[in-house]
C-alpha cells in the first residue's frame, strides 16, 4: 500500500512555513560576521543600526556564487533551514519537523532520504556544451563539458561516458538532447499511436457525445483472503449496458498474494497486471532502479503470475510502479524490451478537462507531476494509461482550488461518510462525462473500501445508479479501453463491440477451490517462512527476484 503517498508529501509542502525575513535575516547574518571582527562582542540587538551598504556588500558576496532561486544553508546545524537569494534580499525556508531540505533536489524530503545535511550548498555539476555559437563537434556528436566530442546517443542514457560526467548531469525533458518530440498528429495516427496537443483532443476527433464513457476501477497490491470477498461483492451481478459483467484491473504485488484467487479473477474476465515482486518501500529504489532491476521486478512478477495463477494467455501486459514512483527512462526501456503494452503510473495534474491515454513516443502532454518524480524523456512505444487527478472538493463550482489526488484514499484527510463519498464520485464523473469523455479512473487500495462500510455502500449505490441511468457508460479494463481506441466504435454500435464481449458473463466452476498452500523459504529473504497459495504444484523455494519460478537452482 501507499505508506507515504505523493499527495501526503504535497500536503506537507503546502503547509511549509516560509519565513521571509528580508532585512532581519540579512542583519542577523551580517551580525555573525561582524561579531568575529569585533572580538566576539555581544550580539547585535534589535536597536543596533546596521550600515546598509555593508549589508548590501555582504549579501552580494554571499549570493555571487549561487544560482538563480538556489537554496543553500548557512550552517549544518539544522537540516530543515535554508535561505535563498532574491531581488529584495535573503529569504528563509524551514521544512516541517518530519522533513529535511535536500540540496540536490532543492525541495523538502523525508529526513531519512536526505544525504546532504553535512553540506551547505548543492554539488556543482558540469554542463555539456550542447548550445554554443559555433559547433564544436562534427555531425551526430555533442561536446562534453571539457570539450570532448561524443556520440549524441550516449547523452542522458543513464551511463556516464564523459570524464566530467556532464553527459548525465542535465537530463530533464527540456535538456535531454535525445528527448521525445512534440506531438505530431500527421505521423501519430490510430490504431498504432495517439498523442495530445490539446486536452480536449479525442481519439479520431470523434465528438464526445458519440464516445462511451469508460470507467476503469483498479485495485493495487496483494490479492488474498483479506479482500477477495470484497471483490466478489463489488463485481458480481452487475452488468454493463451490453449485458456483460462489469470488469476491473488488478495490479498485483507478489508477497502475501493468493494465486488461486488471482486465477479466479482472471477466469472471470478481470485484467491482471503487475505491481512488482518486492514492493520495495524505499521510494528512491524505483526512481533509480536500472533496467535489469526493473525487469526482475516486473517481468519476474509476470512469470510468477503465469506459473502460479495459471495465466498463460499473454494478457499480463500492464505495469504500475509501487507508490506511483515513476522510473524514468529505465522503466520504459525495460517495458519495451520485455514487451509490456502499457504503464499506469504517471499522474496528470487536476484540470478542467482530463486527458485520454497517450503514446509515450511523443512528449507527455502535461508536466512531470508529483514530488521528486523521474518521468521518461526519450520516446518509447508504450501506452500511458494516465492517472488523471481527481477533484477532492465537495462543491468545485464555488470552492477555492485545491490540489488534486490520484489514489482515492489520498483524496480525504479524514474518513469520509457515505454522502461525502457519493458526492466525490458524482463530481468527478460529471467532469469526465460532460467534457471529452476521457476514461475515468477510480484507483483504490482495498482497505480503504473494506474498512469503511459507508464508503462501500456509497460506491455500490453509485455504480448501480450509473448503470441504471446511463446506457453509454461502461466499467471496463485498461486493455479494453485500448482496444476501443484502436478500433473506434460509436456508442450507437458499442453493444456489438467484440473485445468488450470477451468473457462476457463467465459461469461454471473455478479452476480449483482450495489448491495447494505451500510453506516455503528462500535465501533471498533469510529467516522468513512464507505461504504460497496456488492451484499449481508447490515450487522448491518461495519465488523471488532472482528465482521467480521458485526452482531453487541458483543457490
Amino acid at each position: 500500500g501507499t505508506l507515504r503517498s505523493t499527495e501526503s508529501l504535497l500536503r506537507h509542502r503546502e503547509v511549509m512555513t516560509r519565513l521571509k525575513y528580508v532585512l532581519v535575516l540579512t542583519f542577523a547574518i551580517l551580525g555573525l560576521v561582524l561579531a568575529e571582527e569585533r572580538s566576539k562582542r555581544q550580539a547585535i540587538d534589535s536597536d543596533t543600526t546596521v550600515d546598509e551598504e555593508a549589508v548590501d556588500a555582504f549579501t552580494r558576496e554571499l549570493c555571487a556564487s549561487k544560482g538563480p532561486q538556489e537554496y543553500f544553508r548557512l550552517s549544518t546545524q539544522d537540516c530543515r533551514k535554508v535561505i535563498q537569494c532574491t531581488e529584495v534580499g535573503l529569504e528563509s525556508l524551514v521544512c516541517p519537523p518530519s522533513l529535511a531540505f535536500d540540496l540536490e533536489l532543492q525541495a523538502c524530503n523525508w529526513r531519512d532520504q536526505v544525504k546532504n545535511c553535512d553540506k551547505t550548498v548543492k554539488d556543482r555539476k558540469v554542463a555539456p556544451l550542447t548550445s554554443t555559437k559555433d559547433p564544436l563537434c562534427e555531425g551526430g556528436k555533442l561536446a562534453c563539458g571539457d570539450g570532448t566530442c561524443m556520440n549524441r546517443e550516449i547523452f542522458c542514457d543513464g551511463k556516464p561516458d564523459c570524464n566530467d560526467f556532464s553527459d548525465e548531469n542535465f537530463c530533464d525533458i527540456n535538456s535531454d538532447p535525445n528527448r521525445a518530440p512534440f506531438c505530431d498528429k500527421s505521423k501519430c495516427t490510430l490504431p498504432t499511436c495517439f498523442c495530445i496537443n490539446e486536452p480536449s483532443d479525442t481519439p479520431g476527433n470523434i465528438h464526445p457525445d458519440d464516445i462511451p464513457q469508460m470507467i476503469m476501477i483498479t485495485f493495487d497490491d496483494a490479492i488474498n483472503n483479506n479482500n477477495v470477498d470484497l471483490y466478489d461483492h463489488i463485481f458480481s451481478n452487475r452488468q454493463n449496458p451490453n449485458g456483460c459483467d462489469i470488469k476491473a484491473t488488478f495490479f498485483v504485488s507478489h508477497k502475501y498474494t493468493n494465486y488461486t484467487a488471482v486465477g479466479e479473477l482472471h477466469r472471470r474476465g478481470h485484467e491482471i497486471a503487475v505491481h512488482s515482486i518486492s514492493h520495495n518501500t524505499t521510494s528512491s529504489y524505483w526512481s533509480e532502479a536500472s533496467v535489469p532491476e526493473w525487469s526482475r521486478e516486473m517481468s519476474g512478477s509476470r512469470a510468477i503470475l503465469n506459473r502460479f495463477a495459471n495465466i498463460t494467455d499473454t494478457t499480463v501486459v500492464g505495469v504500475r510502479a509501487p507508490y506511483l514512483r515513476v522510473g524514468g527512462n529505465n522503466q520504459f526501456r525495460m517495458m519495451e524490451e520485455d514487451q509490456f503494452l502499457y504503464d499506469s503510473t504517471i499522474v496528470a495534474p487536476l484540470a478542467e478537462v482530463p486527458l485520454w491515454p497517450y503514446m509515450l513516443y511523443y512528449r507527455m502532454p502535461h508536466q512531470c507531476h508529483g514530488h521528486i518524480q523521474v518521468c521518461p524523456t526519450r520516446p518509447f512505444a508504450i501506452w500511458e494509461m494516465v492517472m488523471n487527478e481527481m477533484d477532492r472538493r465537495e462543491d468545485p463550482a464555488h470552492e477555492e482550488p485545491l490540489p488534486g489526488c490520484a489514489m482515492v484514499d489520498s483524496c480525504f484527510s479524514n474518513k469520509p461518510n457515505g454522502d461525502q463519498f457519493y458526492t466525490f464520485l458524482t463530481n468527478n464523473f460529471n467532469r469526465h462525462y460532460t467534457s471529452n469523455r476521457a476514461p475515468m479512473g477510480l484507483f483504490f487500495q482495498s482497505a480503504f473500501v473494506k474498512n469503511n462500510a459507508e464508503v462501500l455502500d456509497a460506491l455500490l449505490f453509485w455504480i448501480d445508479e450509473i448503470l441504471a441511468t446511463y446506457t453509454d457508460v461502461y466499467f471496463v479494463t485498461m486493455t479494453q479501453i485500448l482496444y476501443w481506441m484502436q478500433d473506434i466504435i460509436p456508442i450507437q454500435k458499442i453493444n456489438n463491440f467484440e473485445p468488450w464481449k470477451d468473457k462476457c458473463a463467465v459461469q461454471g466452476e473455478p479452476y480449483c477451490y482450495a489448491g495447494n498452500n505451500c510453506q516455503l523459504q528462500t535465501q533471498e529473504l533469510p529467516g522468513e517462512t512464507l505461504r504460497l497459495a496456488s492451484c499449481m504444484s508447490c515450487p522448491n523455494k518461495f519465488p523471488w527476484l532472482l528465482d521467480p519460478n521458485g526452482d531453487g537452482l541458483l543457490f
